[in-house]
């Protein structure tokens, strides 16, 4: 029996950056193409919840720095202001939005048909919508995302996610971060540099395990010296309710009981694929230990013609990865013979982190690279200093610089950064990273003065660090 609703040569289900990277692409070498979106919102969480108005707070903060610094500039009638967060996030929703439209418009320039509604498979080549009516394709992509996860805590529900963030229409006085990956520092850096009081509780003693130490040590002493608290070797244990409409914060710390009362308690643990009602089973679809999607080095799952990708797979979540792999997936499907091998490549993709101040990292740790390469092939070169941003003012935000050199022809295997404009000057040297340059191709750079990006190519042996092994 033939079946029955629309068909079409690609399905994408999730509406987000991969998503519609992938079926964009794929449309434009002349696929039929579907998108489904249950939440009604195209952008995914970058858009909406994520990269996008998480930029325009750190925006506002940066601003609000700004504005304090600038007495020691030779402004004396600068001050620190009343901050209207209310105001700030309705123009913020009003630009997502006119953001939500223009992406509607670019799938209907591209002849993507947009469709509303939770997908849930029937069989691998088949979703429904649950009214009844069945979509097919002949090739599925899954893109669906993920979403913060809240701990099963008593009282766990009294605090918010980073989805809740950009929902505050008030600025708390007091604020709690529990967790310390780069969400939770970055969101815990808006609310104190616009006035709020926070407290950071991490399980260890350190922040942003994952990041190389010279990025995790020189943030958080710095957050330490601006009045953060950083609470460490930590466990929340409940929330409730006090009787001022606060929240009451239990946890254990190095073995001894506290507890302290919050206006906003959130919670930036991690994030889980979203993935409990698509029914992914009946398309045969496997999942890892943690729940998320397992696919190859070309966005295969374990059934042909299902492919994933994104932060449902777990590897890489940033949105710039989705977006790459969403277009290479789509190339290879349906572009030209040479595309036919195309696939992302997940090695020494750049991060960056919106502290305060920003921080940015390509490549690998330092740990990574004595792993990989043994610590006596290594030349590893740190810079500590203070930009000259800071030549005026009366505390030295910190800026340190790291360079990680492999073998005898020092080839740059990793590079890690600290300091006002890491986040903009990490792109160009993520470039020459990925394209094999060395130490040498990095001192026979004219350097840029005054930069702070100026350190990265004026390294010198006085730089060397020792390396244990």
């Amino acid at each position: 029996m033939p079946p029955t609703g629309k068909i079409y040569d690609y399905l994408v289900i999730g509406g987000g950056s991969g998503g519609l990277a992938s079926a964009r692409r794929a449309a434009s070498y002349g696929a039929k193409v579907g998108l489904i979106e249950g939440s009604g919102r195209l952008g995914g969480t970058c858009v909406n919840v994520g990269c996008v108005p998480k930029k325009v707070m750190w925006n506002t903060a940066s601003i609000a720095e700004a504005i304090r610094d600038a007495k020691e500039y030779g402004f004396p009638d600068a001050a620190p202001t009343k901050f209207d967060w209310y105001t700030l996030k309705n123009k913020r929703d009003a630009y997502i939005k006119r953001l939500n439209g223009i992406y509607e418009r670019n799938l209907e320039k591209d002849q993507v048909e947009y469709i509303t509604g939770m997908a849930s498979f029937v069989s691998k080549n088949s979703v429904t919508l649950g009214n009844g009516e069945e979509i097919h394709a002949k090739k599925i992509l899954i893109a669906v995302g993920g979403r913060p996860m809240i701990p099963k805590l008593p009282g766990a529900e009294l605090g918010i996610d980073s989805d809740g963030f950009f929902d505050l229409e008030h600025q708390p006085k007091r604020v709690a971060v529990v967790g310390t990956g780069y969400i939770g520092i970055e969101l815990a850096g808006i609310f104190h540099s616009l006035g709020s009081q926070v407290s950071i509780f991490s399980r260890t003693q350190e922040i942003l395990r994952p990041f190389d130490h010279i990025i995790k040590d020189t943030l958080k002493k710095e957050m330490l010296s601006v009045g953060i608290e950083i609470i460490t070797n930590s466990h929340v244990k409940a929330l409730a309710k006090a009787s001022d409409n606060s929240i009451s914060l239990s946890y254990e710390a190095d073995g001894k009981e506290g507890s302290a009362e919050y206006d906003t308690v959130l919670w930036a643990i991690g994030r889980e694929p979203l993935l409990e009602k698509l029914a992914i089973d009946k398309a045969g679809v496997t999942v890892n230990k943690k729940g998320y999607i397992v696919v190859n080095d070309y966005q295969e799952t374990a059934i042909p013609e299902v492919y994933a990708l994104g932060d449902v797979c777990g590897i890489e979540q940033l949105t710039p990865v989705a977006i790459a792999a969403g277009r290479r997936l789509s190339d290879r499907l349906f572009g030209p013979a040479q595309f036919k091998d195309s696939k992302l490549d997940y090695r020494n993709v750049p991060s960056v982190i919106f502290s305060h101040p920003t921080a940015g990292a390509v490549g690998l740790t330092e740990d990574q690279a004595k792993k990989e390469y043994g610590a006596e092939n290594l030349n590893v070169y740190v810079s500590e200093f203070s930009g000259m941003y800071n030549a005026m003012k009366t505390h030295k935000t910190p800026s340190a610089f790291k360079l990680i050199c492999a073998g005898p022809e020092e080839k740059v295997v990793g590079i890690h950064l600290v300091g006002l404009g890491s986040d903009e000057m990490l792109q160009g040297f993520a470039v020459a990273l990925r394209m094999g340059a060395t130490k040498a191709d990095f001192d026979s750079t004219v350097a840029l003065h005054p930069t702070s990006a100026e350190e990265l190519v004026t390294l010198t042996k006085g730089n060397l660090k020792k390396i244990s092994p």
